[in-house]
């Protein structure tokens, strides 16, 4: 029996520990706290200071290093924050302590110890989860609810485009993010590829090209103004997708464009294109093009889009009523085989094939509340 079809366990909030006290944990906290299905019961941090900052900022009893979140007795899920070269040790540790864990994307930074991390929670019986969450939202939601009623046709094609002009000019310590298991394709491409994968299920190849116009770069803003850095890996990549169903997609992830073009998911079907909302946000509109429309027909969204924590949330009810989550291991492995197979297409200059797949989540209800009180 897989931790996804384990029976329900338990009753009453799902306790909650949150590893790395960084920026990012704020956005989580602000909903992890509130959501009366969740209780937090303590923030753990390599920086102990740093842990019981944030724990006094959100009135959070109990905080430490990041043995008091895996042993502490109450916690059932781990919400696992830490840098990406650190997810999978600390999610490993997590399950083997007995908890079931969230884990901010990437799921992991390459194919030997991503399958390690599923092969140990299997093991263990412990469900895992990751970021992104945002196709829960709203946005991402009510345009799925759009294709599967046939308001496009068959969905045939993709095309999604992120470019800026990189993070350096803004980010005060910006070089994490163009070294090895980051880059554009990295940062931004599990929104996109998420959102292509619960619209045409999984994919099956990909062919790809990637460059880099400058081997260094300058940080432009704060305290190292003007330092410079390497860039190890690919800051443009442009990369085509062909899906088991058949359908196909090409995506532009890049960090060399003065102009920004962020967002832009595009569903042709054979009797319509629908523009997704910014996969990397839970709410905003949904636009529908019919064969002799004048112009675009704007359709709100509908649902929650409460943000970062979501799919926590969802993992914590779906525990309780032993059914599976939505925002699942096996899902953002596939996403993350996805993009090493892109990184291994921008290198050989020829197709390579995906070899790992995973279902479509189910649909989030219309109605789903985090708000309410339901366990």
């Amino acid at each position: 029996m897989s931790a996804a079809q384990a029976p329900a366990s338990g009753s009453g909030p799902v306790g909650v520990a949150v590893i790395g006290a960084g920026n990012i944990s704020k956005q989580y906290l602000d909903n992890l706290t509130v959501f009366p299905d969740l209780k937090v019961h303590v923030i753990a941090d390599l920086s102990e200071d740093a842990a019981a900052a944030r724990a006094r900022e959100y009135g959070i009893p109990a905080s430490g290093g990041v043995d008091a979140a895996l042993g502490h007795p109450d916690v059932e899920i781990i919400v696992n924050l830490t840098i990406p070269a650190a997810h999978v040790e600390v999610a490993t540790a997590a399950v083997r302590a007995g908890k079931h864990v969230w884990t901010e994307k990437p799921f992991s930074l390459d194919r030997e110890s991503g399958l390690g991390l599923l092969k140990a929670a299997e093991a263990a019986g412990r469900r895992l989860g990751c970021a992104p969450d945002t196709f829960l939202g709203a946005g991402l939601q009510t345009a799925r609810r759009l294709i599967e009623r046939g308001d496009i046709g068959t969905p045939l094609t993709a095309m999604t485009t992120f470019q800026t002009p990189g993070p350096e000019s803004w980010h005060p310590n910006p070089a994490f993010l163009f070294q090895y298991g980051a880059g554009p394709l990295f940062d931004m491409g599990p929104y996109y590829l998420t959102a292509l994968v619960q619209t045409f299920g999984p994919v099956s190849k990909v062919a790809a090209m990637g460059s880099k116009s400058r081997e260094v770069r300058v940080i432009g803003s704060g305290p190292r103004l003007g330092e410079e850095f390497t860039v190890e890996v690919p800051t443009h990549v442009s990369a085509m997708a062909q899906f088991e169903g058949g359908q196909s997609s090409h995506s532009v992830f890049s960090f060399e464009s003065p102009r920004e073009r962020m967002g832009f998911v595009e569903i042709t079907g054979t009797e319509a294109t629908i523009s997704l909302p910014d996969p990397n946000n839970f709410h905003g509109e949904v636009r529908l093009w019919r064969a002799g429309d004048e112009d675009w027909t704007v359709i709100p969204a509908t649902g929650p889009d409460n943000g970062r924590g979501m799919g926590v949330l969802d993992m914590a009810r779906s525990i309780r009523a032993g059914v599976p989550h939505r925002a699942t291991g096996q899902l953002a492995y596939h996403v993350l085989d996805t993009m090493v197979a892109i990184s291994e297409s921008v290198d050989s200059g020829t197709f390579v094939d995906v070899e790992s797949s995973a279902p479509q989540s189910p649909a989030l209800p219309e109605d789903w509340n985090p708000t309410a009180s339901t366990v």
